[in-house]
Parts: structure tokens; C-alpha cells; sequence
């Protein structure tokens, strides 16, 4: 059930509010932070955009740029307060993927399953559905608000970027939001930004990425050994996913002090969120949807088990994967296996 629009917008009124994004933002939460500030404008509340981390895609860059977002990196918010307001959207405070700022994180809207309890929002609306771009586009449906050509565009790219063109975690509700979107955007806008989700000078990357692949029974690793943008993992990761002979993804590289993983799971029995969630407890976090997910561990906790980090990260998530029931097509096409690779009956 979607919460009373105006509890939102009474919270907001007479404060200083930002919209703050999960970091390194994809279309998706670019397109809901844009859909909210434009939706919160027309009740007279002010609103910055803001995020850590740079806009790695040039598809979202060709988004940006085309509909004249302005959007703020943490490191110029240097007169944010404690009394500011922030609302969260596609991501939650206390997860792994949104650094906290000093701002009052006093509202949520996302998508995503709860993977750390907060008890301190005044205002929340968290739906799993296939993208935080339909929860946004919902107010505006549900409200009958006069809704800009640029906000649909940027809300269906969102809704089919995290979809993957409504092939995951897809639900009635973003069913009704496309047909809502379709005849206020703009398509051609949308093949355009489309046309930008891999740089040309990642192509030999991308092809190294493609030879160095471990697969076992459906499930695919990939090590990318070289410095990469967070959106290039979860390309590699989706398109991993296409390959006839793996039906559970997981990508990763080095971060910093740690490693950067990127989760694909194309059966409901294998929870890509949950999955990774366990099989990084206690070395760093992960979470998210069924279908897709994230993820971070801390290098020295992994190399703290052994020094062949691969074989580790391997190992980690076959053990999860392997001790999960499966029925249906997923049992049928993913044998279980015991920790020593035999099948289990």
C-alpha cells in the first residue's frame, strides 16, 4: 500500500533536503532522485541531489546530461548539517553501498529487501518490486500528478535498466508503471541513452573478462584483475548470465582494502541477496534482490583464511549455494553438490 504523499511532504516543509543516492548512482536511482525532486517541486520543497562516488556509465552520464539533472558528490557538502533532512532512495541507511553523511536521514523510498533495520525513519516506503523508479512513478499515477516528458523518460530507462528490460525481479505493479510511463516518454531519448552502456576503451577489458571465467554446475566466477568502474562489474555480471551454461553469476575485483562483488541469480530458489549476504558474513556485506545483488569483503579478512583469494571467494559462495534447496527447474538444471564437489541425491 503506498503511504499518504502529503506525510512526506508535511515532514519536509521549512527544512533544508537532499535526496541522497545509493554511491556510484545507476540510472535507476539517478531517474527516482530526478522523478522525486521534480514530483517535491510542485509542493514548493527545495531539493539537492546528492551522492558519493562519480557516475561511471555513459549512458547515466548521457541521461544527466540530457535532462539537465544537477547532482552533488559528497566532498561538496561541506555545509550540510545535522539538522538537514535526507531522504534515502534505492538503498537504505546502514548498508554497505551509501556512505552516511551528517545530514538527519529521516525518509526512505527503495526496492530493495531490508538488510538492516532502521527504526528512526519518520517517513518509509520500501516495496520490492523491479526498480525504485516505479515506486516514484506510483505517486505520481496514484496522485494524478502532471508528470514532464523528461521525468517519464528518465523514470521507464530506470525501470527497464534495473529490469533488464523486464526479464528480473519484475512485478504487476511495474507492469501498470511501464504502460503509465509508455505514452509519456520519450523512446527515442531512450534508445539514445541506451546506446552508451559500454565504453569503447573497456571493449578489451571486457573481451579479457570473458576468457578468465570458472564455472561449476551453472555457476560462473570472474576475477577482474584490473582497475574497473563498479557499473562495468555488474555489466560483466549480466552478461555472464547470458551464457547458456550459467545460471548464477558472481563478479568481482579489488576495491581499495577489499573486494567488490557483483551477484546475478536467475532462479527465485537461489536468492542472489541472501546468498551473498551469508557468504560474506563476518568478512564485509551484501544484499539485495533475488535476481541481483552486491557486495563488499575486506581483503585482509579474506586473506586471513588463505592467499589463493579466488579458491576462497569460491568456496565461500558454493558452500551457501550448495546447502540451499532447490525444486523445479533449478534442481534440474543445477545439481546440489557437497563441499567436495559430488552430487548430492
Amino acid at each position: 500500500m503506498i503511504p499518504k504523499l502529503s506525510e512526506l511532504v508535511d515532514l519536509l516543509k521549512g527544512r533544508r533536503v537532499f535526496i541522497q543516492t545509493h554511491n556510484f548512482p545507476d540510472p535507476d536511482a539517478i531517474a527516482s532522485a530526478f522523478g522525486l525532486q521534480v514530483l517535491l517541486e510542485k509542493f514548493n520543497i527545495t531539493t539537492i541531489i546528492c551522492h558519493h562516488g562519480c557516475v561511471e556509465r555513459a549512458a547515466t552520464a548521457n541521461m544527466i546530461a540530457e535532462f539537465g539533472i544537477e547532482m552533488t558528490t559528497d566532498e561538496y557538502l561541506k555545509d550540510m548539517t545535522p539538522e538537514d533532512y535526507i531522504i534515502t532512495v534505492d538503498s537504505q541507511k546502514g548498508n554497505a553501498n551509501i556512505r552516511d553523511l551528517i545530514g538527519d536521514e529521516v525518509a526512505c523510498i527503495d526496492h530493495h529487501p531490508i538488510f538492516c533495520e532502521v527504526d528512526d525513519y519518520k517517513y518509509k516506503d520500501i516495496r520490492i518490486v523491479g526498480s525504485c523508479a516505479t515506486i516514484i512513478a506510483d505517486y505520481y499515477r496514484h496522485y494524478d500528478i502532471d508528470m514532464p516528458e523528461s521525468v517519464a523518460t528518465a523514470l521507464l530507462y530506470g525501470l527497464k535498466c534495473d529490469t533488464r528490460d523486464f526479464t528480473r525481479g519484475v512485478t504487476q505493479l511495474d507492469v501498470e508503471i511501464y504502460a503509465y510511463l509508455f505514452s509519456r516518454s520519450n523512446a527515442q531519448q531512450i534508445r539514445y541513452f541506451q546506446s552508451g552502456e559500454i565504453h569503447y576503451d573497456e571493449l578489451n577489458s571486457f573481451a579479457d573478462s570473458m576468457r578468465k571465467i570458472d564455472i561449476f554446475d551453472g555457476v560462473a566466477f570472474a576475477f577482474l584483475n584490473f582497475n574497473c568502474a563498479d557499473a562495468f562489474i555488474a555489466t560483466v555480471s549480466d552478461f555472464i548470465l547470458d551464457i547458456d551454461a550459467v545460471n548464477f553469476a558472481i563478479v568481482y575485483t579489488r576495491r581499495g582494502n577489499g573486494f567488490k562483488f557483483s551477484v546475478r541469480s536467475e532462479f527465485d530458489e537461489l536468492d542472489a541477496g541472501q546468498i551473498v549476504s551469508e557468504a560474506l558474513a563476518g568478512l564485509g556485506s551484501g544484499g539485495g534482490h533475488r535476481s541481483m545483488a552486491g557486495g563488499f569483503a575486506e581483503e585482509s579478512k579474506v586473506l586471513d583464511i588463505s592467499i589463493d583469494v579466488n579458491k576462497v571467494i569460491q568456496d565461500l559462495f558454493l558452500n551457501v549455494i550448495n546447502k540451499t534447496p532447490r525444486t523445479g527447474l533449478a534442481a534440474r538444471v543445477m545439481p546440489m553438490k557437497d563441499t567436495n564437489g559430488m552430487e548430492l541425491t
